[in-house]
């Protein structure tokens, strides 16, 4: 009962572990590291569900390509009107009801660069009648641009106050004067409406 092995069991045991151990270790049970804790499994195990990126560089790698793919979708949004896709400044029907109101006049602050063009062409002119005629010109233009501004800005504060008398207002008329300086071709969103159509 209690007696030693004996040799030949002591050899094939021997045997039996050498075998064992040529024989190559199973993918599906990786050792050589301590079993980790079951908490960190299971979060292991969620992330990996989840779609969540596993390393930094992978969750950068997301966020720039959702990042691009918000901005395509803005461009098209700023072209088309889109509302969905519109940058926070230029949602709501307030703003969109502003852009309108602006787009549908002429105003004389979007012909500036044009005229601003052309003054500095006359000023580089050497003649002093030309001279004295472009600074007269930049005041004209200028003195223009001020009215002009004043009477969009009190004609669209009565218009919001009308139309949304519940919805805040604030910033509406500084983007409708921020709009009239801008060439209309070149206004993004781009204009919805046509001049004299009424908004």
């Amino acid at each position: 009962m209690f007696r030693s092995r004996s040799k030949e069991e002591k050899a094939s045991t021997g045997k039996v572990t050498a075998d064992l151990s040529k024989q190559p270790r199973d993918p599906q049970a990786p050792k050589g590291r301590p079993t980790p804790k079951r908490s960190d499994a299971q979060s292991q195990r969620r992330r990996a569900s989840s779609g969540a990126p596993l390393d930094r560089k992978e969750a950068m790698r997301r966020q720039r390509e959702a990042r691009r793919a918000d901005l395509a979708k803005q461009r098209e949004a700023l072209s088309n009107g889109d509302e969905r896709y519109l940058p926070v400044r230029d949602k709501g029907p307030v703003r969109r009801f502003v852009r309108n109101y602006v787009d549908s006049r002429f105003c004389v602050a979007e012909f500036f660069l044009p005229m601003a063009v052309v003054i500095l062409i006359l000023s580089v002119i050497q003649v002093q009648n030309i001279q004295t005629i472009s600074l007269l010109l930049w005041l004209v233009v200028i003195v223009l641009i001020v009215l002009d501004s004043i009477g969009i800005a009190i004609r669209l504060k009565k218009q919001l106050k009308e139309r949304f008398p519940d919805t805040p207002k604030r910033g509406a008329v500084a983007y409708g004067l921020m709009r009239t300086l801008q060439m209309r071709r070149l206004r993004l969103p781009k204009p919805q409406v046509k001049r004299g159509e009424r908004p």
